[in-house]
């Protein structure tokens, strides 16, 4: 997962950068889960960060066009 997580921070510092350059405020991405288990349970905290993270880089990419 650490790959995925730090694939997924540099795309939100670059998106953020790009917000920045472009004099547009997004808001803030959702925060990492902190209640994880590690047991790896369907419906995983980490599942739901993930797709949150997804949606909300959607949506800067939208707002940053």
């Amino acid at each position: 997962m650490s790959t995925e997580r730090e694939a997924l921070l540099a795309r939100v510092q670059t998106l953020q950068q790009q917000a920045r350059d472009a004099g547009i405020a997004l808001r803030l991405p959702p925060s990492e889960p902190d209640s994880c288990c590690g047991r790896g349970c369907n419906g995983c905290v980490w599942e739901g960060y993930f797709a949150a993270m997804a949606w909300w880089q959607e949506q800067a990419a939208l707002l940053i066009k």
